[in-house]
């Protein structure tokens, strides 16, 4: 078995996920907002909005992954 990386498949539209962080996960992603904010002048208003490009970032890089996708 080929070890993944999280991640997420675009769709044409939108499916609302509901799920419950860890409270440590949270805070890291609300660091990670402040450190994106810091570096590109840009703030997030909610750091949420960060999981999707994270997930697709995530998919886009995990070779695992694009080999299994390629053989089925």
């Amino acid at each position: 078995m080929t070890k993944l990386k999280l991640g997420a498949i675009q769709d044409e539209k939108s499916v609302r996920v509901t799920l419950e962080l860890p409270a440590t996960v949270h805070r890291d992603l609300v660091a990670y907002a402040e450190a994106l904010a810091h570096e590109t002048g840009q703030g997030v208003s909610e750091p949420s909005k960060l999981i999707v490009p994270m997930i697709q970032r995530f998919m886009a890089t995990d070779r695992g992954f694009s080999r299994a996708r390629r053989s089925s």
